[in-house]
C-alpha cells in the first residue's frame, strides 16, 4: 500500500511503506536524518470534558516554516496502531496559514496533518510516535519525528451496589395547555354562535310568518278600509282624480283577488268581468262594478275628467259591492248550514 499527500504549492512525495519503515529503522538506529520536534497533538472532533468510548479524536501533528516545493510521505495507520484503538479516516493534511517569498524566493506554509482515532475499550493507550519523512526541493530527506501521546478512554460509572434494571419507559405526556386549546375553543364557539344565529333566522321567520296568517284581516275588511280613506272630495280635482280612480279599483281588484281567485292585478277591465260573469254576482251590481271600471279606465288613459256626481258615487259603488258580494257569501254559507248539508272535508273529495 502507498501513501500519498497533497496541497496546493506543496510537492507530493510516494513512498512505498515497507521502504520508509526501513529507512525509518535505519535512522533512529543511530544514523544521521532523524529530528525529534514537538507539535503534536490529540484532539477530539466534538470536545467534552473527557474521552468517552467510541469518541472520535484527531491525532497528527502541526509543522510551521514548511518551505514551497517540500513533499511528506507519512505513515500507514490503515490496520490501527493496536487492537483498541482504530482509524477512522486516513491521514489528511490541511495548510493552516501561507506566506509569500520576498523577490521570488519561495513561500512558506504552516501545515496540520491528522487521522482520525477511535476507541471502544476502557483504558490508557500509549501511541506511537508520528514520523514523517521530509523531502525537500533540493532532493535532500530526513525524518520529523513527533512526540507520542497518551490515549485515555473513559466509561459512565456504574454504582454497583444501588444499579437496577428498569423498564422502557413509555412517551413523555406534556401537559396540555391554555395557549393550544384556546383556538379550537374559539372555533367552537364561533361555531355555536352561527347555529344559534341561524336557529334564531329560522324560528323568527316562521313566526312572523305564523302571526301573519293569524293576523291577517278578512279581505271585506281590508278593501271596506282602503275605500273609507278615499271618501271626501279631496281627490276630486282633475290633477287628482288619475290617483282617486287608481285607490279604488285597486281596492277592488285586491278583493276580486282575495274573494273570487280571479288574477285581477294584472288584468284588463274586460278581462276582470270576464272572469267574472260565471260568478255569482248580481246583474246591477255586476254592472255598476263594471262602469266604475271603465270610468277609471278612462281618467286613467284617455284624460277624461269626471263630474262630481260620478265622483261622488265612485265610493260607495265600490262599497256595495264589497259588502254585498260579502254578505251574499255569508247568507249562502247560513242558509247550507240551516239546511243541514255537511260542508265537504278533504277525506270526502
Amino acid at each position: 500500500m502507498k501513501i500519498f499527500a497533497c496541497l496546493p504549492a506543496v510537492m507530493a512525495v510516494l513512498l512505498p511503506c515497507r521502504a520508509y519503515a526501513d529507512d525509518l529503522q535505519d535512522r533512529e538506529a543511530g544514523r544521521p536524518g532523524i529530528t525529534h520536534v514537538s507539535g503534536s497533538f490529540l484532539r477530539q472532533v466534538e470536545e467534552r470534558d473527557s474521552v468517552l468510548i467510541a469518541d472520535q479524536l484527531q491525532y497528527g501533528f502541526r509543522l510551521e516554516n514548511v518551505r514551497e516545493g517540500t513533499g511528506f510521505a507519512f505513515p500507514d495507520y490503515s490496520k490501527g496502531f493496536r487492537d483498541s484503538v482504530e482509524v477512522v479516516s486516513p491521514w489528511k493534511l490541511d495548510t493552516l496559514d501561507f506566506k509569500k517569498g520576498k523577490k521570488g524566493a519561495p513561500g512558506v506554509f504552516t501545515l496540520e496533518g491528522s487521522v482520525v482515532i477511535t476507541s471502544f475499550d476502557e483504558g490508557k493507550y500509549p501511541l506511537p510516535p508520528i514520523s514523517v519523512l521530509r523531502l525537500d526541493g533540493s532532493g535532500k530527506t530526513d525524518t520529523l519525528v513527533f512526540n507520542a501521546q497518551t490515549l485515555e478512554v473513559k466509561t459512565i460509572p456504574v454504582d454497583t451496589a444501588t444499579f437496577r434494571l428498569h423498564d422502557i419507559k413509555g412517551q413523555i405526556l406534556c401537559p396540555v395547555t391554555f395557549m393550544e386549546v384556546l383556538p379550537y375553543l374559539a372555533g367552537g364557539i364561533a361555531v355555536a354562535g352561527l347555529i344559534a344565529f341561524l336557529i334564531y333566522i329560522i324560528l323568527k321567520r316562521r313566526k312572523d310568518s305564523l302571526n301573519g296568517l293569524l293576523g291577517r284581516e278578512p279581505a271585506h275588511i281590508v278593501a271596506l278600509r282602503k275605500l273609507d280613506r278615499l271618501r271626501g272630495d279631496k281627490y276630486w280635482a282633475a290633477d287628482k282624480q288619475k290617483l282617486f280612480y287608481s285607490g279604488v279599483t285597486d281596492a277592488l281588484r285586491e278583493y276580486i283577488v282575495s274573494r273570487y281567485g280571479v288574477s285581477a292585478m294584472e288584468m284588463t277591465t274586460k278581462e276582470i268581468f270576464d272572469g267574472l260573469s260565471g260568478k255569482d254576482i248580481p246583474e246591477d251590481l255586476y254592472n255598476e262594478a263594471r262602469a266604475l271600471f271603465e270610468r277609471a279606465d278612462f281618467v286613467k288613459f284617455a284624460k277624461y275628467v269626471a263630474s262630481d256626481e260620478e265622483n261622488a258615487s265612485a265610493v260607495p259603488a265600490a262599497v256595495r259591492f264589497v259588502t254585498l258580494t260579502y254578505q251574499s257569501e255569508i247568507d249562502a254559507d247560513a242558509t247550507e248550514k240551516g239546511n243541514g248539508n255537511p260542508e265537504p272535508s278533504d277525506s270526502g273529495k
